[in-house]
């Protein structure tokens, strides 16, 4: 696998991570109800983090769920030595994020859905832009190169009606807000996740937009995607819950006008006319 990561040594001043000796890589694995897809789709994206040669922990972090779930991701955390389970009462993907980063000791913080939509051979490239291009986030795509993504019309529709409710409302860069496949170094989760107010779906678009306005970079990368036949996102609903957040976001955004980043920003790189896009303040 080609993935290019030096040594902790060279990440410490390099990405302004903290010190330390946790993996160098989470990944958060967030599960409402996902008995059906949990233990393949966990042993599969294992198999294929052995194959980077890192070291890494599988965080599969339950909130809420109702049905074998938990039992799964406990039998799972026996199993592989890497993997182990973080279990919340209350729903809510951000929350369960929030929890799972925040007691995470590695140096690069991730997250993808339990239904892995996202082609995991996409994953090195979306580590590399953290580590070699010295960004603050990255992610995934599916409106960048359409050819690359299959879904239903009706949620490439409720998708594109977001972003583009979300560029006119908060004149943000970034394509994709929702998909679930992104990467944060440590250091920017210390500071952005604090000012993240949302604690269920609305939390990727908030900490985008938060990250953005700050004037950190956001590393935007093309990825395939297949839609789950399974999912259980409700569309309706999430739509509705997001709209309302990005009134909300509006509103705070005005009000705080002069919201302050803790550090100084990356100087910025230019990107490749064909390669992924790199949104640089």
């Amino acid at each position: 696998m080609d993935l290019t990561l030096p040594g902790k040594e060279w990440l410490a001043p390099g990405l302004g991570c903290g010190g330390g000796d946790g993996p160098l890589l989470n990944v958060t694995v967030p599960t409402f109800n996902e008995q059906r897809c949990l233990v393949p789709n966990v042993r599969r994206l294992v198999a294929f983090l052995d194959g980077l040669a890192v070291s890494y922990e599988v965080v599969i972090a339950d909130n809420g769920s109702t049905d074998e779930t938990l039992a799964l991701a406990g039998g799972l955390s026996d199993e592989l030595k890497n993997v182990r389970v973080l279990h919340l009462d209350e729903r809510g993907r951000g929350r369960a994020l929030k929890a799972a980063w925040k007691s995470s000791q590695a140096h690069l913080l991730t997250y993808m859905d339990a239904d892995l939509s996202t082609d995991l051979e996409a994953f090195p490239a979306l580590l590399n832009s953290l580590v070699t291009d010295c960004c603050d986030l990255a992610i995934g795509s599916r409106l960048l190169q359409p050819g690359l993504t299959t879904r239903s019309l009706k949620r490439e529709v409720i998708s594109r009606s977001y972003i583009f409710l979300l560029k006119r409302l908060l004149n943000v860069r970034f394509s994709d807000a929702q998909c679930g496949f992104k990467a944060i170094t440590r250091a920017a989760a210390d500071e952005l996740l604090p000012l993240v107010e949302d604690n269920e779906w609305f939390f990727d678009t908030e900490l985008l937009v938060i990250a953005e306005k700050l004037g950190y970079r956001i590393f935007d990368l093309p990825v395939p995607w297949v839609e789950a036949p399974e999912s259980r996102v409700k569309l309706f609903r999430t739509a509705w819950q997001d709209l309302r957040g990005l009134l909300r976001l509006r509103r705070r955004l005005a009000r705080e006008a002069s919201f302050q980043r803790p550090a100084e920003p990356t100087p910025s790189r230019s990107k490749s006319e064909t390669g992924p896009n790199l949104i640089a303040s």
